[in-house]
């Protein structure tokens, strides 16, 4: 049987990298969902703005910060110096981040199997990855760490194909990928490129001689990108700063419990399975003949997938507390080992199981451009859900002339029905980020014409989104959440969460309401509203609100 070509899996990879641009995009730069710990690094790159010091990172309250390192601070920054102080900038080059990485798994896949089918395969996997999207519209590090990691295993992949005949830009893609994977996360990558170089040098198969992993040009340059920020903040800090960095990273994280270990493990092992959902069901059929035929094709690559994956597994059972993104550093190589199961498996080639998947997928975007029709109708929205709604629609109408032309359809279908789910999100999500919390108190500040450091007292995820909107003009500072009202005396300006302002004696002050809104547990009941009045209703009842206080 003639081998499908490769225009039926992706003709362009670059065409993928664009459309998940442009679909997450719109979730992802403005604040649909909010995640924690973005505080910590838009805050940061605010006050680096502020002070002109790009070392150093900062809370909120002024309080110094060390305990991750610097290269996803500096990522906001250059977001921030670009396009301004707002999500946009805060949020554009983890986009970027997470498209790269879909480009840097197809990449991976070519150097592994030279492969275009396989590769493509791989990309359109790790393209749908939940965990991945979701990373790519968040400002934290963790789609950074993927990225570098990624363009570290594709150095590993060229030194195990070609041993020691591999061209030198393995090496420096091996080890300069691991140096920036130190400056965003710190201890994980170690960990992962340390047992990356031993099974190099000691895999019974391919092996690397010591004099060849011992490239000192590259070697050289990397524990200058890895250790530069360490020992700066060591000469201006000394060894508390070591300190908070080491309890971040192994004090405060891992767990010596044997149950919760296990509990930890267990979780993992499941969201790993899942994550690639529709994908990993396509391989049931045959999988353990086809397992056992690309053992015996590229044992080399099995096994080194097999480490790198329960390496993973390992750092999140270890951990005091597990979170999803944790996984996401497997994500890209695991999608070429799935991608390489399902073509040399014939996965690709079952039509009923990639239509069922798509059925079931579709259904939820046709769910979803339901619901944004219905957003349209009931004037909760504008002209804006026309676009999600024609653009949903236009979707549906490719898939439904792909299920009629062809008995097998392409598997670009599944990843894109997932990254529309996305986009449709969006133009439900947008109803609760809108009007932004931040904007409506910088028109406030400026109309006043605040001429002095601020003090806010509230929940410090919606201050934070106050301080990247106010930017580096005006100096908003935390208050301590048990000792707020002493340290507010201090201002002549405070901001106040609508729930400590009866705490507050406000004889004296003149008080402006500066920003309103409702968070997600509100969006159901903000559904089914039919009327304007029923919404100003709910408006009263659930939004949080936010008040100027000056001194008179």
């Amino acid at each position: 049987m003639r081998a499908a070509q490769p225009s039926a899996v992706i003709s362009n990879p670059w065409v993928l990298l664009l459309l998940f641009c442009g679909l997450v995009g719109p979730f992802a730069l403005d604040f649909h969902l909010h995640y924690p710990d973005e505080i910590y690094y838009r805050d940061a790159a605010v006050k680096m703005l502020q002070n002109g010091d790009y070392l150093t990172t900062y809370l909120g309250s002024g309080e110094l910060r060390f305990k991750k390192p610097i290269l996803t601070y500096w990522a906001v920054l250059a977001g921030f110096k670009l396009f301004g102080v707002h999500a946009f900038g805060s949020r554009f080059f983890f986009l970027l981040a997470g498209a790269a990485t879909v480009g840097l798994t197809y990449l991976l896949g070519k150097t592994v199997f030279g492969d275009r089918k396989i590769a493509g395969t791989a990309a359109l996997i790790s393209a749908s990855n939940p965990i991945l999207i979701f990373a790519s519209t968040r400002s934290i590090p963790d789609v950074l760490l993927v990225l570098t990691l990624t363009g570290s295993a594709v150095g590993f992949a060229g030194l195990l194909r070609d041993g020691e005949q591999a061209k030198k830009k393995f090496l420096w893609l091996l080890y300069l990928g691991l140096a920036l994977a130190f400056e965003v996360k710190g201890l994980p990558a170690l960990a992962l490129g340390g047992l990356g170089i031993l099974y190099l040098r000691f895999n019974p198969w391919q092996r690397v001689s010591s004099k060849k992993l011992l490239y000192l040009p590259a070697l050289l340059v990397a524990l200058i990108i890895s250790l530069f920020w360490f020992v700066a903040m060591w000469q201006l800090y000394g060894p508390a700063f070591l300190d908070s960095f080491l309890e971040d990273q192994v004090g405060m994280r891992v767990t010596s419990r044997v149950l919760l270990l296990l509990q930890n493990g267990t979780v993992a092992a499941l969201l790993l399975v899942g994550m690639f959902l529709p994908w990993v069901a396509l391989t049931i059929s045959n999988a353990k003949d086809t397992l056992l035929t690309a053992w015996e094709e590229n044992p080399r690559f099995f096994a080194f997938v097999l480490l790198w994956a329960l390496a993973i597994l390992g750092m999140g059972a270890l951990t005091s507390k597990f979170y999803e993104r944790y996984l996401l550093p497997v994500v890209p190589v695991l999608a070429l080992w799935l991608a390489w199961i399902l073509v040399r498996g014939g996965g690709l080639e079952r039509a009923k199981g990639l239509k069922v998947a798509a059925v079931l997928l579709l259904s939820l975007v046709a769910l979803l451009v339901g619901v944004n029709s219905w957003v349209l109708v009931t004037r909760l929205s504008g002209g804006v859900s026309f676009v999600y709604i024609g653009l949903g629609l236009l979707f549906l109408g490719y898939c439904v002339r792909e299920f009629l032309r062809s008995s097998v359809l392409p598997p670009k279908v599944l990843t894109l029905s997932i990254l529309f789910i996305f986009f449709q999100l969006t133009g439900i999500t947008r109803l609760i980020s809108l009007p932004h919390q931040g904007s409506q108190a910088a028109e406030v500040v400026e109309k006043i014409g605040v001429d002095r450091p601020i003090g806010f007292a509230g929940n410090f995820h919606e201050g934070s989104k106050i301080r990247m909107s106010l930017g580096a003009t005006y100096d908003l500072v935390n208050l301590s959440r048990k000792g707020w009202k002493e340290e507010a005396k201090n201002y002549t300006y405070l901001i106040l969460e609508d729930r400590l302002l009866s705490d507050w004696d406000t004889v004296g002050y003149t008080v402006t309401e500066v920003s309103k809104h409702l968070d997600g547990k509100s969006l159901p009941d903000l559904l089914w509203t039919r009327t304007i009045a029923d919404r100003e209703r709910l408006w009263e009842k659930q939004g949080r609100r936010y008040y100027l206080l000056q001194k008179k």
